[in-house]
């Protein structure tokens, strides 16, 4: 099955994908991932992350090997390790650039079916992102709209990543949401989309909440 997990910055996305998909033995995409890596990329060749048609063509051109796994995630991009990279101020700083620019959008939502049709074998996977299950994934079994308010999600995203500053994470945060929601909708719940405030929830309480609706949605004969 496909498990799509959608939702603003901070809300607990990939945290909860990954330990849902741990819980059920499925695989995990982080589709933010690639954006990350294709910034990294074209900062890395110095482009002018502003020239929509080079930056496009970084991400058309990119070797880019992903885990899926969500005990042991990596991110390899021209066969260099930037798991760690890619999270870094600096990219975090200027990712949307990259998320907005249309054409980088049309090849990454293409890789990321790809790697979804891959795991399908396996026995499915839990994707979260921005648009999976309107545009990435549209035909996932599970749909989650997964949400927190704007000081639970602050909160836990200066909890990751101790080292920025107050404007770093607002920037992280509130512009992040703002620029990428002009070529995605994520505030709002999909059609058959069921969508979970996490603001007073824990990690476990909402990974338990989506697994169990998970076990509700296979088709029967098909026991996890």
């Amino acid at each position: 099955m496909i498990i799509a997990v959608d939702g603003p910055s901070g809300s607990g996305k990939s945290s909860t994908a990954r330990g849902v998909a741990t819980r059920l033995g499925l695989r995990f995409l982080d589709t933010g991932a690639t954006y990350r890596a294709v910034t990294w990329s074209a900062v890395e060749h110095g482009l002018n992350l502003d020239d929509i048609a080079a930056v496009a063509q970084r991400a058309r051109d990119l070797r880019l090997e992903i885990s899926t796994d969500p005990g042991h995630q990596f991110v390899i991009a021209d066969g260099t390790d930037v798991t760690a990279a890619i999270r870094e101020p600096r990219i975090s700083e200027v990712v949307s650039k990259i998320a907005t620019n249309l054409d980088v959008r049309k090849e990454l939502i293409r890789r990321q079916r790809a790697i979804i049709d891959n795991a399908q074998p396996s026995g499915g996977i839990v994707v979260e992102g921005r648009d999976i299950a309107t545009v990435v994934a549209t035909d996932a079994e599970l749909k989650v709209l997964l949400t927190a308010d704007q000081e639970a999600r602050m909160a836990r995203r200066g909890a990751e990543v101790s080292s920025l500053t107050a404007e770093q994470l607002r920037d992280q945060i509130i512009r992040r949401d703002a620029d990428d929601s002009t070529v995605s909708e994520f505030q709002v719940a999909s059609d058959g989309a069921v969508t979970i405030d996490s603001t007073y929830m824990t990690l476990e309480e909402v990974i338990d909440v989506i697994s169990r609706l998970a076990k509700e949605t296979v088709p029967q004969g098909q026991d996890r």
